[in-house]
């Protein structure tokens, strides 16, 4: 098989349907299969999916293959359960609320036939919704708790021009041949840490990390209902400083940006530092799911029944 398709998806019904029928309807591609890996498969949205995808049958764009995975809550390993589950030479993560232009997924198998013995992270520009605004890749800025800030190279204006190396990019979408893959790090949990961490990854490795002009995606950042996988900021903080020191860098900006800024308490910081890898929760954390500092809690005064069916309905 030449191409796997993979989407990491957590109560998103509506993007991943969206996503899955305008591959079908706008990419006329052959020899490549679907994978909907999916974080919370027994909500509503995750039964609704896998009803979805068993509903397609033996599409004529390849085959949707549905992967129950609720053992680690986040983003990082789902991605990862792309990887080992592909069955395609070339393996391309997506969001499942991402839009592919028109002919991106040729230039993308155009370039892996061009460059045989690729080992390099390829990505694109993101294309905002009035199609004019482009951002090419990230710089290496901290802002907003976020390792990397959207830039945009004059190079990757041109859809047909030639790819060009770029410190990251947003994971929206991005390629790589299965068996080059690297690896996130495998105690990364809810979200954030990715970014800059799996593109210096790649540069230690000895390969290189691209912005193809032609494989422009567009991103759905609005979300009137609000996010549905947990968002913690101790989560967040933890993922890059697991990142941090398997790359060998130095944590001082990750102080700086969360603790010396007051976004993280210094008790939570030295308990992080203490053990990474056991620390999953902040001090005193007693939630099932380990929001941390910012994890959403119920009213004052409920009743139990009321309690239960917030618990139930509130990712943790």
């Amino acid at each position: 098989m030449r191409l796997t398709l993979g989407m990491a998806h957590f109560d998103d019904f509506h993007g991943a349907v969206f996503t899955l029928q305008s591959l079908a309807l706008h990419h006329a591609l052959h020899d490549y299969e679907l994978i909907i890996v999916d974080n919370n498969p027994g909500s509503a949205h995750g039964q609704a999916l896998a009803g979805f995808c068993a509903s397609t049958g033996q599409r004529r764009d390849g085959t949707i293959r549905y992967i129950a995975a609720p053992e680690a809550t986040g983003t990082t390993q789902p991605r990862e359960r792309i990887f080992a589950e592909a069955r395609g030479e070339i393996v391309a993560c997506m969001d499942p609320h991402v839009l592919l232009q028109v002919g991106a997924l040729d230039a993308l198998l155009g370039w892996y036939a061009a460059n045989p013995d690729s080992l390099d992270l390829v990505s694109g520009p993101l294309i905002y919704n009035d199609f004019a605004n482009v951002s090419t890749h990230f710089e290496p800025a901290w802002n907003a708790e976020m390792w990397g800030v959207w830039a945009t190279d004059p190079r990757g204006l041109n859809p047909v021009g030639e790819p060009f190396d770029v410190w990251g990019q947003g994971l929206g979408f991005f390629s790589c041949r299965k068996a080059a893959w690297l690896g996130f790090n495998p105690h990364f949990r809810q979200f954030g840490g990715e970014e800059g961490y799996i593109h210096e990854k790649f540069r230690q490795a000895g390969r290189r990390v691209l912005c193809h002009p032609a494989l422009r995606w567009w991103h759905r950042f609005e979300r009137p209902d609000g996010v549905k996988y947990p968002l913690g900021r101790y989560a967040k903080v933890r993922n890059y400083v697991l990142g941090h020191q398997e790359l060998g860098m130095d944590l001082a900006p990750v102080h700086q940006h969360f603790v010396a800024s007051g976004l993280m308490p210094v008790a939570e910081w030295d308990h992080l530092l203490a053990d990474p890898i056991a620390h999953e929760q902040p001090p005193g954390c007693n939630t099932c799911g380990g929001g941390g500092s910012n994890q959403p809690q119920p009213a004052a005064a409920q009743t139990l029944d009321e309690l239960f069916a917030w618990v139930k309905s509130t990712p943790r």
